[in-house]
């Protein structure tokens, strides 16, 4: 069946997503069936897909996934959604120098989208690589903005730990 309207369909993969009765299997059926609405090969189709798997463990078999969904090509929010997810992944993997380098490369992209969703995700990795003080910098940096006081002091912070 082809998509007609693709909001319509996302807003089925949305109710899948939201849907906390199903169960991994369940939960990766459902969004494979929605999926081959699009193509196989369709960007979209591959995020859901490996959403899906991240969100039941297997991130061996979500990696893939990502990677030709980006390559497929997805709008800004998707793919800086996808390498969030695919850093997670590769972090879960053991692979936090991959991830990190992904998610540098998102953050330099001239207007990315989801800032503060990819220090919380630096930040992470950068902890899971074994530098705890450069992910607390990390962490600091992008939550000062959000302050109602100390903000230039915590920033200030921020970067005495990262210069450290």
């Amino acid at each position: 069946m082809a998509v007609t309207d693709f909001d319509q369909w996302q807003a089925r993969v949305d109710a899948v997503w939201q849907d906390r009765a199903l169960s991994a299997d369940e939960r990766i059926a459902r969004i494979d069936a929605l999926a081959t609405e699009l193509g196989d090969d369709h960007p979209v189709s591959l995020f859901e897909r490996a959403g899906a798997r991240d969100s039941a463990g297997r991130e061996s078999e979500a990696e893939p996934l990502y990677r030709r969904a980006i390559e497929r090509g997805l709008d800004d929010r998707r793919r800086a959604r996808a390498t969030i997810q695919l850093a997670s992944t590769l972090r879960n993997l053991g692979e936090t120098d991959d991830a990190l380098a992904l998610l540098d490369a998102e953050r330099q992209r001239s207007g990315a989208e989801l800032r503060d969703e990819l220090a919380a995700f630096t930040a992470l990795t950068l902890a899971s690589a074994g530098d705890p003080v450069r992910a607390v910098s990390v962490a600091l940096t992008a939550l000062a903005p959000h302050l109602t006081f100390y903000t230039r002091s915590v920033m200030g912070y921020a970067a005495e730990l990262a210069s450290d």
